[in-house]
């Protein structure tokens, strides 16, 4: 048995608001560094009535004009904007796609770790015979749970949804080691406080005001960007080096690194941190932005479309980061155009 990562689609929301919309909307701030050291021009909201869901199904069915959904076995759903607190979205998304009620399927919630996370327990179910198709999909809003007023924060986060296929492939495999991290300690650095068991969603919540004029409440998504870099900064360089070693590479074995999406100046430091060559590091912010848990599949999609050279394409680098505070990678091979 081996577990084959073998199709990617993604979806955006039909709605996009570039940086110049954005600054009609605030006059006051500027949003010219997004451009060059944010690295994004334009991101997609969900409309009012247009959920996570909404998005995956529609991601999903585009993967299935490539991929028969009578093979699929198992749904693996991750998302931070599940439909209900219960029951799990990903029973949802089976009844709607009309899949068989044979098929497994389970959420998770993680973010911009979620679809390395998602990859493991594809592999795993594959491997241990428990599935032979996985559709994995990624799927967030986090424009829903953004302050108006939280500029900084709008100008960051897109959503979207992306659908992946993991398939049994007997004895080939081209997804290798995994390696993780996890440090609960800073789980108040990206978070949004209210609306689970802890706290309810508060009625005329204080608002509060954090970097440039930015305003949320308890209510709202909250992240410490310094934090959140300098946690990054720390952790992610040592982490690659240590994920290379387990699955016996070097640097220059690798031919590209995929990391999570946050932000082209992030991105930058630490590839010079991990002195990887700027030819060999993706980076695909401009058109949509952090879209949290689908950022990897999003690039991997895009860099296979762009992509002139011949596969198989071995030794790539996937490393998610962020919310949690979780962390994860691993190094797949890609055979053709996903």
């Amino acid at each position: 048995m081996g577990a084959t990562l073998k199709h990617i689609e993604y979806i955006f929301p039909e709605k996009g608001y570039t940086n110049d919309d954005l600054s009609r909307q605030f006059p006051d701030y500027d949003f010219g560094k997004f451009d060059t050291k944010v690295g994004i021009k334009k991101r997609y909201w969900a409309a009012e009535d247009e959920t996570a869901l909404d998005l995956a199904e529609k991601a999903c069915e585009k993967l299935f004009q490539v991929f028969d959904r009578k093979k699929v076995d198992f749904i693996i759903y991750c998302t931070q904007s599940p439909e209900y607190i219960l029951p799990t979205t990903a029973c949802l998304l089976q009844q709607r796609l009309g899949l068989e009620t044979s098929v497994g399927a389970f959420d998770f919630n993680l973010g911009c770790s979620g679809y390395v996370y998602g990859l493991s327990m594809a592999k795993g179910l594959i491997e241990t015979g428990q599935a032979k198709n996985v559709l994995l999909v990624t799927a967030e809003t986090y424009s829903k749970y953004i302050h108006p007023g939280d500029k900084s924060n709008k100008g960051i986060f897109g959503d979207a949804a992306a659908a992946t296929i993991i398939a049994d492939e007997e004895d080939k495999s081209n997804i290798r080691h995994f390696l993780f991290g996890t440090d609960g300690l800073g789980y108040d650095k990206l978070i949004v406080k209210n609306g689970a068991a802890k706290n309810k969603m508060e009625s005329g919540p204080e608002t509060r005001q954090y970097g440039s004029g930015n305003s949320y409440t308890d209510n709202d998504l909250y992240m410490d960007g310094p934090e959140i870099f300098n946690f990054t900064s720390a952790v992610i360089p040592k982490f690659t080096v240590n994920l290379l070693e387990k699955n016996n590479l070097a640097m220059e074995d690798c031919s590209l690194f995929v990391f999570h999406q946050a932000n082209q100046f992030m991105l930058d430091f630490l590839r010079k941190k991990v002195k990887a060559p700027k030819e060999k590091f993706y980076i695909d912010l401009e058109d949509g932005g952090n879209t949290v848990s689908c950022t990897i599949p999003i690039a991997l999609k895009r860099w296979s479309e762009e992509y002139t050279g011949e596969f198989p394409v071995k030794n790539i680098s996937l490393v998610g980061f962020g919310v949690g505070l979780s962390w994860g990678g691993t190094v797949i091979h890609i055979d053709g155009k996903l």
